[in-house]
């Protein structure tokens, strides 16, 4: 079971690597929820049904997390450890592609609230609306009006990043 876990976890961490940063501006932080989301998923791991697609339990998992020690705002002791077995996930929190335009776009999107994150990273990551509605819990409808709230929302907020 470790070991499906294991290539699980590698093949979709890049989902996990993005909730992280979405929501944690510094380095520790990002490593500490990353741990935090991989425990969850471990914890959750044995009652995965497959009856949705792997990324959309990932991200309903992974959003949860954030969403959870976000409104905490406490620091959690480290998760206990899985086994002796070690974890050969790279390290994705590095890669930047240091354009300014992105640099902007995070700075705007920090100031978004929780779930406005939660569905810019979804709407970043070319998730469908049902996709999106499945994992937030809000109807596929309730998406297209945030989305669209959103954008506006983003769109001032980087024109008043750039003056």
């Amino acid at each position: 079971m470790e070991k499906q876990f294991v290539v699980l976890l590698n093949q979709h961490r890049g989902i996990v690597f993005k909730i992280c940063k979405m929501y944690c501006h510094d380095a520790e932080d990002r490593r500490d929820l990353f741990q935090e989301i991989v425990f969850q998923l471990w914890r959750a791991f044995p009652t995965f049904r497959q009856e949705s697609n792997v990324s959309t339990w990932i991200y309903r998992i992974g959003m949860n997390t954030a969403i959870s020690n976000f409104r905490k705002e406490t620091r959690r002791q480290s998760p206990i450890a899985f086994s002796k077995m070690e974890f050969h996930i790279p390290d994705l929190f590095e890669e930047d592609d240091g354009s300014p335009e992105t640099a902007l776009l995070y700075q705007a999107i920090e100031q978004l609230g929780i779930v406005e994150k939660a569905i810019v990273l979804l709407y970043l990551d070319d998730k469908s609306y049902e996709e999106m509605a499945s994992i937030l819990g809000i109807s596929k409808s309730n998406v297209g009006v945030k989305l669209s709230r959103i954008k506006s929302k983003l769109e001032n907020l980087v024109k008043s990043l750039t003056l």
